[in-house]
């Protein structure tokens, strides 16, 4: 199967990549999906303290997370290997509602529970001996109804509060790349749909993790921008799935704007506002290309913009394979500070 899991991208040294060949037919059947519950169980991840939260750290601080005890959705998402495809149902559409969602998944036939549970436990070495695998590995009816209540606590909590925003910006999203498709068509639209995507004589190519190939047959492309999936591509052609491409939505880095403190403000003020930005986002080192899609900015812009930040000594790049990765150098954290 090809299903890019959380934190393969670069898992390892050699350059590997999926393959997605069109025909005819597929050229005339890519749409466009938003899913709630995709975001929602990628909030669930961005709370482990192994995972980076890029974008998201003003998001996260505004959280109190014993509030939930979210270990049994956790475990069922390694960070590599298999998450149970029932959590997360095909989306249906840019309309979607959580509602119908998780409906779909109290729907799962107990039999699938059982099996999809032990595989991605299987992927965690001693899960399946832990307090919560146990608990997980009990009756399927009860497995199920739990993580039921479990995926609706953390939307309630951590997705609908900020539901208007997430939205906003997906709708943002596909409004875009629909007018883009419609304007030049799929060259026009993958051209910059994401840097680690790259589209070629019918050929869509998603940079690292797994090496597959896959030839369409008719059955064309579901595109699913994500925000709390804000660091990876993820490729999707497992049935009942129509195959997928999952990815970070352009402007990620305006979601939680404006600047939330009078001290940002202020500093917005005194480098500019976009500077400012860029700054804010550089959590993790980032490229040109990312920080780009991530404020939906043209890349020669970023890039004039960082020349400024490194010749004032606010940020460094530094070489990552094919590309410059900047970082925020300890002036840079101590103007944020």
């Amino acid at each position: 199967m090809i299903r890019q899991r959380p934190n393969l991208l670069f898992s390892g040294v050699v350059r590997m990549a999926v393959r997605l060949r069109f025909s005819p037919a597929d050229l005339l059947r890519c749409r466009f999906a938003i899913s709630p519950m995709l975001e929602t169980l990628s909030a669930v991840r961005l709370l482990s303290p192994r995972e980076g939260v890029g974008p998201h750290r003003r998001w996260l601080d505004t959280l109190d997370p014993r509030e939930l005890d979210l270990r049994p959705i956790a475990l069922l998402q390694p960070r590599r290997g298999y998450t149970p495809d029932f959590l997360s149902p095909p989306p249906i559409g840019p309309h979607a509602r959580f509602e119908d969602e998780l409906a779909a998944v109290a729907a799962t036939g107990h039999d699938r529970v059982r099996a999809e549970v032990r595989r991605s436990l299987a992927d965690t070495p001693g899960a399946a001996e832990s307090a919560t695998g146990r608990l997980l590995l009990g009756d399927p009816a009860v497995v199920l109804q739990t993580l039921v209540s479990l995926v609706q606590q953390a939307w309630e909590v951590l997705v609908e509060p900020v539901w208007p925003q997430v939205r906003g910006l997906l709708d943002a999203d596909v409004g875009f790349q629909s007018r883009r498709l419609a304007e030049g068509g799929l060259d026009r639209l993958f051209a910059e749909l994401h840097p680690r995507l790259r589209w070629n004589n019918g050929v869509l190519t998603r940079e690292y993790g797994d090496d597959e190939h896959r030839d369409l047959r008719g059955e064309g492309v579901v595109l699913v921008p994500s925000a709390f999936k804000w660091d990876q591509v993820v490729v999707i052609v497992d049935p009942p799935w129509q195959p997928t491409v999952i990815y970070p939505a352009r402007g990620l880095g305006t979601l939680w704007q404006p600047l939330s403190t009078d001290r940002h403000a202020a500093l917005g003020r005194l480098i500019g506002r976009t500077r400012a930005a860029l700054l804010l986002s550089l959590d993790e080192p980032a490229s040109t290309t990312t920080l780009a899609h991530r404020h939906a900015l043209a890349a020669g812009t970023v890039s004039e913009h960082l020349s400024v930040l490194r010749d004032a000594g606010f940020v460094a790049g530094e070489r990552h394979r094919h590309e410059i990765r900047y970082r925020r150098t300890p002036l840079g954290e101590a103007a944020l500070g």
